[in-house]
């Protein structure tokens, strides 16, 4: 008997497929901005806030097009991660650090950034969140003077199901669907100050 071909994964071919088509349209918006502030028949803060605004859209799709698209061992380079990162976080009062050196296989850039995901909610004012890598595993840090501790949350993170999830904490489900797909296990730990995920 021949082995049954593996379901394509819906949920992130519809990320792909919404990501894909959004980015079109900014990048229109964004070229007609650039356009309009050269030739000087408009200006002031009206176009600076449009500009600002289609920069962060235009982060946040790259941002989602990954944590929520299809994973691959297609590897992503540094620079790309870095400079999505840096707009991503532009605007906000949290800091973003990749450390990771050299290009990384998408399926763990992946679980990496649904894991930012899940810790910003803990760092409501605001903090810094590391990635780092030692001997091949990960591990996704959040710090600030005060996290949100909400362990009824993170214990999804345990692969608990989606039962009381809003479509804001989706990346709770995911991540460890994801990560054992990709052969890895979770594990997590949440206090006053930091919130850490490993994988």
């Amino acid at each position: 008997m021949s082995p049954v071909p593996a379901e394509p994964d819906l949920v992130a071919l519809v990320g792909s497929r919404l990501c894909h088509d959004l980015i079109s349209p900014l990048g229109a918006i964004g070229n007609g901005v650039e356009l309009i502030s050269m030739t000087g028949a408009a200006g002031g803060p009206e176009i600076e806030m449009i500009a600002q605004s289609v920069a962060a859209a235009n982060a946040r799709i790259r941002f989602f097009r990954l944590a929520f698209g299809r994973a691959t061992d297609q590897p992503v380079g540094r620079g790309e991660i870095v400079s999505m990162l840096s707009e991503y976080g532009r605007d906000g009062r949290t800091r973003y650090l990749w450390q990771p050196e050299g290009e990384q296989p998408r399926r763990l850039v992946k679980l990496a950034l649904l894991a930012v995901l899940c810790i910003e909610p803990a760092l409501p004012r605001g903090g810094e969140i590391r990635v780092s890598t030692a001997e091949g595993r990960w591990t996704v840090r959040g710090e600030a003077r005060q996290t949100r501790n909400d362990p009824g949350l993170w214990a999804h993170l345990d692969d608990n199901g989606t039962d009381a999830l809003s479509p804001a904490q989706v990346q709770f489900a995911l991540l460890p669907r994801e990560a054992r797909a990709a052969g890895r296990s979770v594990g997590w730990a949440l206090d006053d100050t930091s919130a850490e995920i490993r994988f």
